[in-house]
């Protein structure tokens, strides 16, 4: 969720932001210092989900600037915390269309419960949206890993989308060392064997945090423990993760069983990868041979030709006649870049931005993104900027 906290008690700002990144690390949490007189009206960008508004001490105006806000931000839910909990004053507060009224300062055992009732009611009012995007190697080393990782951290900085990578490779996946040297907290076998717990919150703090906006769910460290990982809870984490992002990759590895299988039905489209040899050319063909029997529709299928040179032996052409089918994208051959962002585990974004691979990745992740608007993802940060006029 996108969360506001305003405080002029910078002591009381400070926790409140600490507490709400205890809470979940994903959130996206913006604070301001000040108070309800620095609201200026201006309703030109998109609020944030929560509003968590400290002040002691409030008047009827305060109540009547808050209320001009709601009403401009109607799913925007505010959070009040103040030392003034008469029924009076709470019928005022619900009338002014604050969803809750917590003392101040507050506890992460009055504010905990609250914003998880808020965090219930707009997943029920949220639409299961986000799209699922499966990446299959048609042949051992064909990069589909590299892809599938780098992507998302292209579709997270650059479109600003939200986005999870989720490593189903049970028995020898790495997708996390592609983007980042930290340790995973929790494995997909881990969230499969508490499956009772899954919410947003536990499934966002399993994640590998790349950066604020994009998580990997890393492969289980043990192989013995693919096993935990059954197609039922597959269903149950894609149905949870289309709600929290817009973008879920998978990386599916090579091998197909229930698992893996469960997986690719679930997914809005699905990206074979492959390279210009002709061991891939005959395994690619074997899996779209597969592909066929599970009666998937051939506009779910994408393949994408993998360290594509133009003055290679085999052309596009060719592979379009032996797979019957169109090539939809075409990754650069440049081994030097991809190798030192495999090597030292930072996407190659961040690490070689002017390799022709990163720029493929560029338009690759536009494509996807569409025509989306910073404004249409519900947030930015500059919306503190223009409601409140800083002294």
């Amino acid at each position: 969720m996108k969360i506001a906290a305003i405080s002029m008690n910078d002591k009381h700002l400070a926790e409140i932001a600490r507490l709400l990144r205890e809470r979940n690390p994903s959130d996206q949490v913006d604070i301001v210092s000040g108070t309800l007189e620095k609201l200026a009206g201006n309703v030109d960008l998109a609020p944030p989900d929560v509003l968590v508004l400290d002040q002691p001490s409030v008047e009827d105006g305060d109540l009547e600037r808050l209320e001009r806000l709601i009403h401009s931000y109607p799913r925007m839910a505010p959070i009040l915390l103040c030392q003034q909990h008469s029924p009076e004053f709470l019928l005022r507060a619900m009338r002014a269309g604050v969803r809750e009224v917590l003392p101040s300062p507050v506890s992460s055992s009055n504010l905990f419960p609250a914003i998880a009732r808020i965090e219930e009611k707009l997943d029920s009012r949220s639409q299961a949206n986000g799209k699922v995007l499966a990446f299959i190697s048609c042949k051992g080393g064909s990069g589909a890993t590299f892809l599938a990782t780098n992507l998302g951290y292209a579709l997270a900085t650059l479109e600003k989308k939200r986005v999870a990578l989720i490593d189903l490779n049970l028995r020898f996946g790495d997708a996390s060392l592609f983007v980042s040297d930290q340790k995973p907290v929790a494995t997909l076998s881990d969230v499969a064997q508490q499956i009772h717990r899954l919410d947003p919150s536990f499934l966002a703090s399993s994640m590998l945090n790349v950066t604020p906006n994009y998580g990997v769910l890393a492969a289980p460290e043990d192989p013995a423990h693919a096993n935990d990982v059954k197609p039922e809870h597959v269903d149950a984490i894609l149905k949870l993760a289309r709600r929290q992002y817009d973008f879920i990759l998978l990386d599916i590895g090579r091998s197909l069983d229930a698992v893996s299988v469960r997986a690719l039905d679930q997914a809005d489209m699905i990206f074979p990868i492959l390279q210009t040899t002709l061991p891939y050319i005959r395994d690619g063909k074997r899996l779209l041979e597969v592909f066929r029997s599970l009666d998937y529709r051939k506009d779910k299928i994408h393949l994408i030709v993998n360290r594509y040179e133009k003055s290679g032996e085999i052309r596009l052409r060719d592979l379009q006649t032996a797979y019957g089918a169109s090539i939809f994208r075409t990754l650069p051959n440049h081994y030097e870049a991809a190798a030192a962002s495999v090597n030292q585990g930072v996407p190659i974004l961040k690490l070689a931005r002017s390799s022709p691979i990163s720029k493929s990745l560029q338009e690759f992740s536009r494509s996807l993104a569409g025509d989306a608007t910073e404004a249409s993802q519900g947030w930015s940060p500059g919306w503190f900027s223009r409601v409140f006029q800083h002294a």
